[in-house]
């Protein structure tokens, strides 16, 4: 079954206005079965397979003489001179929606686009399936601590699917493959072990420090290997709040994985029973909160305009949702009950948002 990807009219929409389309996000997020099922006249090129990346490598002129009315290029970055071989083409055809271009490392794709495609290309991001997607998939809805067990990823929603062996194979392809192409690491057992502390932060403060000490690591080495997963979009930085407001703030970003499966497979979660009584199910729900709100706005076109507020009198808040002179304050509780209560950190940091035109104060629990 094929699900319709949120994004879906963004990218056709910009198939009408740009020459080329550019679509990054982590591996197996669906991007060239999305690709494949809204541009189902262009052909296909995977520049994984080694055989045609050698000849694109070797020959980029007369691979893309192949290619007369454009093609999905799928892991373009594997050959970075390609969008620089583009240019001229697309300069000399400005023939909309003809080169759609796909990738999975943001730091390598946004490079090289920016260089050599600058004002001829869309960029968007395809993150893994936001809930409403999955649900459609599925066809029931699930329970809170199911789905933040199960995750997101398009393949573990396939039939017969083990999710925590194929969070494994994920992790361990990551690892051996993408870590080297972004940045060759030495030593792997230590990079793993700092990802597994990462997922002990999620929902926390991104104390470099604190997790360089932990690993083992200098904090440089710690901040530039934080580089590399957002770069491959698993991880999230959310920046603090600082716009008109008189206050002393934390300026500590916070830090949230993009996918609370794998958080819950790097934290050794086995189970949804365990995961109930798991003494970081809050942040872990916090996390995927965070991440829905993330994910939706990047599939709507919208990569900036969330944060969160930390004081240095103890008033917070987990998400600020900042439209120009609105800001919506949100909170996140695990609480299954609700009551007014709840309420109490968005009111007490709202009185700081005065001087903004509306102020929505929301509380996202974890009841029915």
């Amino acid at each position: 079954m094929y699900v319709e990807r949120e994004i879906t009219p963004l990218l056709l929409s910009d198939a009408a206005s740009f020459p080329a389309i550019t679509l990054t996000g982590p591996r197996q997020s669906g991007k060239t079965t999305l690709c494949q099922k809204i541009f189902p006249n262009h052909p296909y090129v995977n520049l994984e397979l080694p055989d045609i990346r050698r000849y694109a490598l070797e020959d980029p002129r007369g691979f893309l003489a192949e290619l007369p009315d454009g093609a999905i290029l799928d892991e373009f970055q594997r050959a970075p001179d390609i969008p620089s071989y583009l240019l001229s083409i697309i300069d000399s055809d400005q023939t909309p929606g003809k080169w759609i271009l796909t990738g999975s490392q943001n730091l390598a794709v946004s490079q090289t686009v920016s260089q050599s495609l600058a004002g001829r290309t869309a960029v968007r991001q395809l993150h893994p399936f936001t809930y409403s997607e999955s649900t459609e998939l599925v066809g029931v809805e699930r329970s809170l601590a199911e789905t933040l067990f199960t995750g997101s990823y398009p393949r573990v929603f396939k039939a017969g699917c083990n999710g925590i062996d194929w969070y494994r194979s994920y992790v361990s392809t990551y690892l051996e493959r993408d870590v080297r192409m972004i940045k060759n690491i030495d030593n792997l057992t230590h990079f793993q072990q700092f990802v597994e502390l990462c997922a002990t932060r999620s929902a926390q403060l991104m104390n470099y420090a604190s997790i360089a000490g932990d690993c083992g690591i200098s904090q440089p080495t710690a901040k530039s290997w934080g580089s590399i997963l957002e770069a491959s979009h698993l991880l999230y930085r959310l920046t603090p709040f600082f716009r008109n407001l008189r206050k002393r703030i934390v300026k500590m970003p916070k830090l949230h994985f993009l996918d609370t499966g794998l958080v819950c497979f790097l934290l050794n979660i086995q189970s949804v029973d365990q995961l109930r009584s798991h003494p970081l199910f809050g942040s872990i729900f916090e996390t995927w909160v965070v991440s829905e709100i993330f994910k939706k706005r990047c599939h709507a076109g919208e990569h900036r305009g969330l944060s969160f507020y930390r004081d240095s009198n103890g008033a917070e808040v987990d998400l600020i949702i900042d439209e120009l002179n609105l800001v919506a304050l949100i909170d996140v509780k695990a609480s299954k009950t609700p009551a007014t209560s709840l309420l109490s950190g968005v009111r007490r940091v709202a009185k700081n948002f005065h001087r903004f035109d509306s102020v929505g104060q929301i509380v996202v629990y974890g009841g029915e």
